[in-house]
């Protein structure tokens, strides 16, 4: 598969939070309470989250120096904080987003795509709801995120929840063509793959081959 450009990811992100957003507009008040793919963080929370791209400077200090757990303590927090916002605020804001391409301070648009693809699915597969992402999209952040084996910096960017022991195994993308790594071969989605790879053990339902063993490794 060609690489995408950087016009056309910053396309395929727009085109996910106008879908994100058409989403929560169509949740139920209990759907907000449910909880995500994230450890600990309600389908609220992601969305508020979402909601509070992109964090530029000043707020991204600020919440530092407020929690002083680390960044996934800051992370959490911020977006804790901004949950009690009304939904309709939250997805209103997400739509303002559309047309923006100022990356979060730190991280460059390919982290943007992955924030938005993942996230959207930490709200969608709990609910058990469609969020569509094009195997292009996913393919191109499932390539970032693999990118991180080789920084021990970037790594920690995969890792905002848990890690899975996907070290060792070779992952071959069954609707596009993509695949990546050394061992026993697990094949799937794309999108399944890409969930695998930042750490939603929820991607493992979708993926055929060995299963995974043993202590979580990204060495």
């Amino acid at each position: 598969m060609a690489n995408m450009t950087v016009d056309e990811v910053w396309s395929a992100i727009d085109a996910q939070r106008v879908r994100t957003a058409d989403l929560l507009d169509s949740l139920a008040p209990e759907d907000w309470r449910h909880p995500s793919l994230c450890a600990g963080w309600t389908v609220r929370d992601v969305t508020a989250h979402l909601a509070m791209q992109p964090v530029r400077l000043g707020p991204a200090l600020l919440g530092m120096l407020r929690h002083a757990g680390g960044l996934n303590d800051m992370i959490r927090e911020t977006a804790r904080g901004r949950a009690s916002m009304p939904t309709d605020r939250m997805i209103a804001a997400i739509r303002a987003t559309v047309g923006s391409r100022r990356p979060n301070i730190g991280v460059t648009y390919l982290e943007t795509l992955i924030d938005i693809v993942v996230h959207g699915q930490d709200i969608a597969v709990p609910l058990r709801r469609e969020l569509p992402v094009p195997a292009d999209a996913a393919a191109t952040a499932a390539t970032r995120v693999w990118s991180y084996r080789n920084s021990r910096r970037d790594r920690r960017k995969a890792r905002v929840f848990r890690s899975l022991p996907y070290g060792g195994y070779r992952f071959t993308a069954t609707d596009t063509s993509w695949s990546a790594g050394d061992g026993p071969e697990l094949r799937g989605p794309i999108l399944a793959i890409l969930l695998v790879l930042t750490g939603r053990p929820a991607g493992l339902e979708q993926l055929a081959g060995e299963e995974f063993a043993g202590e979580a490794s990204l060495e």
